[in-house]
């Protein structure tokens, strides 16, 4: 058990009083850290049957993080809490202790001076082993908080022989490469193995603390490799060596219930996690390629996404005109842009915005991304006929005001979301393409007539995202005249000079950025608009009318936001057609 413990009785917020605890840690978390109370009854259940600390019951049950706790121990004691990035290059050498009892109790030493030793503590109320670590020194010791796996891999890095959290599990993992990988039982015997679950609950951890979006899983002839996709981009990362493949891929397939014998197959799935106190929810896809299956994991964090206008990049004058469109009875409004630009986010709050008691929403998606409370969302599934042109000939009969329909695919779910249009609903739906104009185009491509495109459609919304600057991590630089003039910023108005900013790499944060944000143009249909749409003008043409009219481009957008410091003209460029 933990040092330091004493009886608590907990009490939730509606009086009724919880399993009673011995730790203070966990009165913390409750009070500080969004531990909930049907967790912590959770896991004291588990622990009156299995045993055990309750703190890192709480952990390994995804229940907490570890920094959570971290940061308790920290504010209960009044103690600095020290991350990876304040590690010194180097830590003093203690020629009476173990490195092998230093890991067991998780401290690691970070400095001496003057008869003192500092030393990192992931249980800095563990009295006992803070003595025998004083007598065994000779020195007065005096006790830091840390997060329990950077302390681990700390001494390993440090103290060890640098090997990686990762490079220890492997260590564990015998012959995963051995045996007939073709037999499923000995391919489900690898994946739940103790080693394998660690491995893959660890990639898992890592991708959350990074950020990412996206997990790719890649199995190559003679390595395996990790990568996750941050703020848009794809890192490598440490991934496990290649004799672990069948292994780590099979345990994914389990814990998405896909059917592990199948590897010739693309498959679909879904995972709900906890990881680190966060319930996740893990869209799986796998396909074959030529050294085995290529797994990506798509990272849905439902306590982090915002469904908030100002948070996408809407500045007043895009927000109010596009609110204005939603206000309409009936219509079309189009979000356009390509995979992973954030057209459901955006869709999702218009939603959002619109779900009121007096209104009826019904979505059909392929998949249901977020839950939405008090709106009706429907899974496509074509597996069994239903997608989404068969769900939407169904919802119209659900009586309606506003229907969503996650992408116009074909002409037929176009059709009748014109049809539902006409009859008095205000449509929501996306499609591919690369402006707000081009929208146009490809719908008439597709088969719409063009007098009913006019007739249906208000707007189009075209987006993109960018990753945004770190504020702690940024400098101002002046743009040279040359540049002002090739890049078009005069068109947002003449300065004197004007400023942008560049990112600082740093140690925490490599590449200076942290998050992403939207630059965005919005295509009202106007009447000129719908002349030039039934004369089939070209995109080119109808985009210039637009800007004509006081469109402002994409393009422009993103400069403001360069002027703004929230983003840099490499990210406008990266992924605007004007590059």
């Amino acid at each position: 058990m933990r040092e330091g413990q004493e009886l608590v009785e907990i009490e939730s917020a509606d009086g009724a009083q919880q399993p009673a605890v011995k730790d203070p840690v966990c009165v913390y978390l409750l009070e500080n850290q969004g531990l909930k109370n049907a967790d912590l009854k959770r896991a004291v259940g588990y622990q009156e049957q299995h045993g055990g600390d309750l703190v890192t019951l709480l952990v390994r049950l995804g229940l907490v993080s570890e920094r959570d706790v971290a940061e308790a121990e920290a504010g209960l004691l009044k103690l600095p809490l020290i991350r990876t990035a304040d590690l010194p290059a180097e830590v003093p050498e203690l020629q009476d202790i173990s490195v092998r009892y230093l890991k067991q109790n998780l401290i690691l030493p970070i400095s001496e001076s003057n008869g003192d030793l500092t030393v990192l503590m992931a249980n800095p109320r563990d009295e006992f082993a803070r003595k025998a670590l004083s007598m065994a020194s000779g020195k007065n010791i005096i006790v830091q908080v840390g997060v329990a796996s950077e302390i681990e891999n700390g001494i390993e890095k440090l103290m060890g022989g640098g090997r990686s959290a990762m490079g220890q599990i492997v260590d564990s993992l015998g012959g995963e490469g051995e045996g007939d990988l073709e037999d499923v039982e000995h391919l489900r015997d690898l994946a739940s193995e103790a080693p394998v679950i660690r491995l893959v609950n660890l990639i898992l951890q890592r991708a959350v603390e990074g950020r990412a979006s996206d997990i790719h899983i890649e199995p190559f002839e003679n390595r395996l490799k990790v990568r996750y996709r941050i703020d848009g981009v794809l890192a490598e990362v440490e991934a496990p060596p290649a004799k672990s493949t069948a292994a780590v891929i099979s345990r994914i397939k389990i814990m998405a219930k896909l059917n592990i014998a199948e590897r010739r197959l693309p498959q679909d799935g879904r995972i709900m996690h906890r990881v680190q106190g966060k319930e996740l929810d893990l869209r799986v896809s796998t396909v074959p390629t030529s050294h085995g299956e290529s797994v990506v994991m798509r990272i849905l964090d439902r306590e982090s996404v915002v469904l908030d206008f100002d948070s996408l990049g809407f500045d007043d004058q895009i927000r109010n005109d596009f609110i204005r469109q939603l206000e309409m009875p009936h219509g079309i409004i189009l979000v356009t842009g390509p995979t992973g630009s954030g057209k459901t986010t955006t869709l999702y709050t218009a939603l959002s915005a619109l779900n009121t008691p007096v209104r009826k929403i019904i979505t059909v998606e392929d998949p249901v991304e977020y839950q939405l409370e008090g709106i009706n969302q429907i899974q496509a599934k074509s597996s069994i006929g239903l997608d989404f042109a068969h769900a939407l000939r169904a919802i119209v009969r659900q009586d309606p005001d506003v229907i969503m329909i996650g992408e116009m695919r074909d002409l037929e779910t176009a059709r009748i979301a014109i049809q539902s249009a006409l009859t008095g609903h205000l449509v929501l739906s996306t499609i591919h393409t690369n402006d707000a104009a081009g929208g146009v185009t490809r719908m008439l491509d597709m088969g719409v007539e063009d007098y009913l495109l006019t007739s249906t459609v208000n707007a189009i919304l075209a987006q993109r995202l960018v990753r945004t600057l770190d504020a702690q991590s940024r400098e101002p630089y002046t743009l040279l005249p040359e540049v002002v003039k090739e890049i078009g910023l005069a068109e947002l108005g003449e300065q004197d000079e004007y400023i942008f900013y560049r990112p600082i790499p740093t140690e925490e944060n490599p590449t200076g950025y942290r998050g992403r944000t939207s630059i965005l143009e919005l295509l009202t249909m106007t009447d000129p608009v719908r002349r030039l749409v039934m004369q089939h003008a070209t995109s080119g043409e109808i985009q210039g009318l637009a800007v004509a009219e006081g469109m402002r481009p994409m393009y422009l957008d993103g400069l403001n936001k360069c002027l703004q410091g929230i983003t840099t003209l490499d990210e406008i460029l990266r992924v605007t057609q004007e590059a």
